[in-house]
């Protein structure tokens, strides 16, 4: 069968990546096509657009860049009508996925959708989007489920697919990392400044204004897979290094990290490494989004999941040097970060079982089959 696949960003590339492999063992004829990243480059297929093309940060730079944004979505339909799959698998990336599955839809395409959009934090109207236009939706936050049961739509939790790329990581060999990346003896502070350059610029510049506060660590950040290494350099001296593309296994060598909102504060988290979640947009976008989401309390996927504040989050005015400071010497503190793990043991049991990459793919082709 013919698999047509769109993401947005890094987050959805490993678990697009992840999906085609499950797919592929269920059906071994399988061809893709697909909007993603080097790592589904990676499980085959045709790319149609990377993600790195597509990432806009915030209201006010989707609206600068309204052109480029509509000039991809009038390519996506005709290249879809084109290659005609036997399903479009739309996974997360709301703004521009919710927009193409009416499109595939009445094309008479099998709609899926893998990973919610976060309607459940605002536009919770587009809900009649999705009863309307999406044949199946696989949920993998634990009160998901609830959010729609509300509307009388039902949908399959699979779990969240991190557990699964977290449980297949290999050992890492610390001596050797470090070596590999030429980093020092110190502990590490590991910095997660995002995936977007706008967005890499402006919270790099935060993360690194406590960095001469703390001597004895070495502040090393998570480069992006899709941004090339030449772009983070005036960030860079002796006491700050780079590791591109390892975020995983850096995480793993790291005492503490400073994580930008979004995906990247769950895997944190899921591997046992104390936090600040750190989130800084432009004054407009950030006006805007605190007027429509006016219910949730937090911003973080941890503290979201978990309904309370287990890690910091340091939003707009209140991310800055002197906060920032105190909420980093707090979770370098032995005593903080004991109770901060017994914390992470109960977010992984919320989590269900690992294997959702397996029972997504299999709920896919059963549906498609029929």
């Amino acid at each position: 069968m013919k698999y047509y696949i769109i993401v947005g960003e890094a987050s959805g590339d490993l678990h697009g990546s992840n999906l085609m492999k499950e797919i592929r063992k269920e059906d071994v004829n399988a061809e893709f096509r697909f909007w993603g990243g080097d790592l589904m480059l990676a499980q085959g297929g045709q790319i149609a657009k990377h993600y790195r093309d597509l990432a806009f940060m915030g209201f006010w730079e989707v609206i600068t860049n309204l052109g480029t944004i509509l000039g991809n979505i009038k390519f996506c339909k005709k290249d879809i009508a084109r290659y005609k799959p036997d399903c479009v698998i739309f996974i997360d990336y709301p703004g521009f996925n919710l927009r193409i599955c009416k499109f595939v839809k009445k094309l008479g395409i099998k709609t899926f959708y893998y990973i919610s959009p976060q309607l459940w934090a605002w536009k919770s109207g587009r809900v009649k989007t999705v009863q309307k236009y999406v044949d199946k939706m696989f949920v993998i936050l634990p009160f998901e489920k609830d959010f729609y049961a509300k509307y009388n739509y039902p949908v399959d939790f699979v779990g969240h697919p991190l557990l699964d790329a977290l449980n297949d990581l290999p050992e890492v060999n610390e001596k050797q990392f470090r070596k590999e990346h030429n980093l020092s003896d110190k502990p590490v502070i590991a910095l997660l400044p995002g995936s977007r350059k706008q967005e890499i610029n402006k919270m790099l510049v935060e993360m690194l204004s406590v960095e001469k506060d703390f001597p004895d660590y070495e502040f090393v950040i998570a480069g992006a897979p899709s941004i090339e290494t030449e772009f983070y350099r005036p960030f860079l001296n002796p006491h700050v290094k780079i590791v591109s593309n390892r975020t995983y296994n850096l995480l793993r060598i790291s005492q503490a990290a400073l994580v930008t909102s979004g995906t990247a504060t769950l895997e944190t988290a899921l591997l046992d490494v104390p936090e600040v979640v750190c989130y800084k947009g432009s004054r407009i976008s950030y006006e805007i989004a605190k007027r429509l989401i006016k219910h949730i309390q937090y911003i973080s996927l941890v503290n979201l999941i978990m309904d309370q504040r287990v890690v910091t989050e340091l939003i707009q005015n209140d991310l800055n040097y002197k906060n920032l400071k105190a909420e980093l010497v707090k979770i370098l503190n032995p005593e903080y970060v004991e109770k901060l793990k017994q914390e992470y043991k109960k977010l992984r049991r919320k989590l269900g079982d690992s294997g959702t990459s397996e029972k997504t793919a299999k709920l896919i082709i059963r549906d498609v089959k029929r």
